[in-house]
């Protein structure tokens, strides 16, 4: 958990600097959990001078409440025209199932702490849409900053990575409970293209998509 709070300050300091030229109604301060899972994905090995090149369908475990816990972060603009820009951080993480180690030959299979996806967002609510709440969808673009472990035949690969590019996708309903304060809840879902160094030289590569039912609370001002 420790290792991952590090990322924090990287993530509020990009929010920081998101361009102030845009021309801003209300700006809305998030923090979330929920539960994460990930469906299964294919992942190749190639080049690698310890592990054999190798071809697999991994199934992936969420473990969402397992520390470090599944969270995010994030922060909006809102426009007057209900059109949103903003920054969101998730640590989503994905562990290898037992089977799927088994088949591989791998001893360690994870990206814990965690699948890191920072994306740059556009999202579009309806606040006079309902009479208990403001729905919201939301898509965007960024990067995937996982924590990759992977260890196998003498070979051990850990540490954080800039693997790719990542996609974010959101559907969900805010809630008003005082002044400046809400409470959310929602679908979210990303896409991450993950190409990862191996300390004994080759790669592994794999396309992972998580969907989560969050919960939390903005702040606005």
């Amino acid at each position: 958990m420790s290792a991952c709070l590090r990322l924090i300050p990287a993530a509020l300091v990009a929010m920081a600097v998101f361009p102030a030229s845009i021309a801003m109604a209300e700006v809305e301060l998030g923090v979330y959990g929920g539960v994460q899972s990930a469906p299964h994905s294919t992942v190749t090995i190639d080049g690698d001078s310890v592990l054999a090149d190798r071809d697999f369908t991994a199934g992936w475990d969420g473990n969402s409440l397992e520390a470090p816990p599944y969270w995010g972060i994030r922060a909006t603009w809102w426009r007057h025209d209900n059109i949103g820009f903003g920054l969101d951080f998730t640590h989503a993480k994905v562990y290898a199932d037992g089977q799927t180690l088994a088949n591989s030959g791998l001893d360690t299979l994870e990206f814990t702490d965690g699948l890191n996806i920072l994306t740059l967002n556009i999202y579009r609510r309806w606040p006079e849409a309902l009479s208990f709440g403001t729905p919201y969808v939301g898509g965007g673009l960024g990067i995937a900053i996982p924590h990759v472990e992977v260890e196998g035949a003498g070979s051990s690969t850990l540490g954080y990575q800039v693997t790719g590019p990542a996609a974010s996708w959101v559907a969900g309903l805010s809630y008003p409970i005082a002044d400046n304060w809400s409470v959310f809840g929602e679908y979210k879902g990303t896409y991450s293209m993950n190409t990862a160094d191996l300390d004994t030289g080759g790669t592994l590569e794999s396309n992972i998509i998580t969907n989560a039912v969050n919960v939390g609370v903005t702040f606005s001002f």
